[in-house]
């Protein structure tokens, strides 16, 4: 079986997560992190399932599983102990067209999840085709420990770049340069430390004009950035 990797925007819409145990909380806060609206099917909830439909951002349906409870939505999660509620999910939602995941049954999915390592608006999606979520995890890890913070912040920085060279309207040509200049720099590095001086000199040298954090309307002090030590380019 392959996989097309995509990341599937889910802003403001309707997703279903068919289970009230911690694993099915891992996946709604998964989509509520996302913007989904989520529907939860469950006649009973985890502690944490239960603490987040009290703040009401949840429906919940408190009750088993009923056909088409998850007609209208773009996304279901199976997440229950039922072998055979998990295939009679999965048939309906081959039938209707409704991407479904089975919870540790590769072969009933028609998209499988995988682990993620987010930093800010990076994430670097980890997929074993099912072989070994073990190893996805170890994968993980060490990613983990390779991207830091600082690349949140360094998309923060590359995203204010981008727009005030549209602002500007700097030649197409020019701004794809000074970009992917930034781009290759020691930006993260400098960030990484919280060299105020470094990361000045890195935008003033990649996108000219004397664009530094001030014009990108970014806080200096807001990120943390104070220090002087200078890093290599």
């Amino acid at each position: 079986m392959g996989y097309l990797p995509i990341f599937f925007d889910v802003t403001g819409r309707e997703c279903a997560v068919v289970g009230g145990g911690e694993v099915a909380a891992g996946k709604v806060e998964s989509l509520l992190e996302a913007g989904a609206r989520v529907t939860v099917v469950s006649p009973r909830l985890s502690p944490s399932l239960e603490a987040i439909v009290a703040r009401g951002l949840v429906t919940h349906i408190a009750r088993d599983y009923a056909r088409g409870d998850m007609r209208g939505c773009v996304l279901v999660y199976a997440a229950t102990d039922d072998p055979k509620l998990h295939r009679e999910l999965a048939a309906e939602a081959r039938a209707l067209g409704i991407p479904i995941n089975v919870v540790d049954v590769p072969e009933l999915c028609t998209f499988i999840a995988p682990a993620v390592v987010k930093r800010g608006a990076l994430q670097i999606a980890i997929s074993t085709a099912g072989a070994s979520p073990a190893f996805a995890s170890r994968l993980k890890s060490a990613l983990e420990q390779q991207f830091g913070t600082e690349y949140a912040v360094t998309l923060e920085v590359l995203r204010a770049a981008r727009r005030r060279l549209h602002a500007d309207e700097i030649d197409p040509a020019d701004r794809m340069r000074r970009l992917k200049d930034l781009a290759n720099s020691a930006l993260p590095e400098a960030i990484a430390i919280g060299d105020l001086a470094a990361i000045e000199r890195i935008l003033a040298t990649c996108l000219g004009g004397g664009v530094g954090l001030a014009r990108l309307g970014i806080d200096s002090a807001a990120l943390g950035l104070t220090r002087a030590t200078e890093v290599p380019e």
